[in-house]
Order: C-alpha cells, then sequence, then structure tokens
C-alpha cells in the first residue's frame, strides 16, 4: 500500500516507532503466557495479554471467581437468599430464572386474593469485570402490577399486600 507524502525519510521514522513499540510488548506466546501467569510470574507478561488470557479462560479471574449474588427481597421462597456464586458464562439464564421466581409468586398473590396480574417486567442489569473484561448479569428486578377487584376490602388487601412487598423485588451481585 502507498500512501502519498510517505518518503523515505518518514518510512525510517515510522519503522523506528513500530520497532520500538514492538519491543515493549511481550514476545511470549499465549501458551507461555499463560504457563507464566499461572506460575505467578505476571511480569514478564504484559496487561493486555494478561486480560486476554483470563478473558478466554486460560488464567483464572479472582474477581468472576469470588462474585456472589444475593436476594434482596423478603419473599421466603425464591433462590439465592444466602449469597451464592454464578459463572459469569451462566448469569443471565440463571438470574432470569430467579426473577421468574418472584414473577410466579406474584400470579400465586394475584390468584389466592382474587386479583388479576396486569403486568410483570423483568429487567436484568448487565456489567463488565473490570479484572478480565468478562461481560455478565449482575443482578435484576421485577416489577409487577396486581389490579385488585371493585369492593369494599379491596383497597384493605392492596394496602396490605404493598406492606408485605415493598422494597422485595431487588436482587444484585454482591
Amino acid at each position: 500500500m502507498r500512501i502519498s507524502g510517505f518518503d523515505k525519510m518518514d518510512n525510517d521514522l515510522y519503522g523506528s516507532i513500530g520497532a520500538v513499540a514492538s519491543s515493549q510488548v511481550g514476545t511470549l506466546s499465549n501458551q507461555e503466557a499463560a504457563q507464566a501467569a499461572k506460575a505467578g510470574k505476571t511480569e514478564e507478561v504484559s496487561n493486555a495479554q494478561l486480560k486476554s488470557l483470563k478473558r478466554s479462560g486460560a488464567v483464572k479471574c479472582e474477581t468472576c471467581a469470588s462474585r456472589k449474588y444475593q436476594d434482596g427481597s423478603n419473599e421466603g421462597d425464591v433462590s439465592f437468599k444466602a449469597p451464592g456464586h454464578i459463572d459469569p458464562s451462566a448469569s443471565a439464564g440463571r438470574v432470569m430464572a430467579h426473577e421468574q421466581e418472584h414473577v410466579s409468586n406474584a400470579v400465586e398473590k394475584a390468584a389466592e386474593k382474587n386479583a388479576k396480574l396486569m403486568s410483570a417486567n423483568v429487567t436484568l442489569k448487565t456489567a463488565i469485570c473490570p479484572e478480565c473484561g468478562k461481560s455478565y448479569v449482575a443482578g435484576g428486578t421485577t416489577h409487577t402490577m396486581i389490579k385488585y377487584p371493585k369492593d369494599r376490602y379491596g383497597q384493605n388487601k392492596k394496602s396490605a399486600d404493598y406492606q408485605a412487598t415493598a422494597g422485595a423485588n431487588f436482587d444484585a451481585a454482591i
């Protein structure tokens, strides 16, 4: 490829910059870099190469390995009441399944109070691991709307449900 205005002096200048840049980057192959990182010799591996190895799973990412999820609601019959680990590659499915437990509880609650579930919205929040750069689902929220019958007890049922479920559907990675 020819770039106009690129003469011999520019070629020498850009050639020397490339040589300096390549000499500063580690010359280890990915396999050698993985072995060095596993042995704790991370000074021999460039930061970019180390992050790439962690993202691919060749080297363990400590942040992803120690990430725990816990339910923040007051519903006792859902998963993750105690902190638990989820692999980043499985986080979307596991968090969505957990949020669907909240939706199921709302359906049951509406049925037993002769009410109607009008809507249920599940929102998943994503994040990027600062150590390895993998994206993962960091938590989720479920918002439900229940319509109570228009009798003289409907408003009381609504008030009682609000007291029992206020702030009940917020989950996050801890």
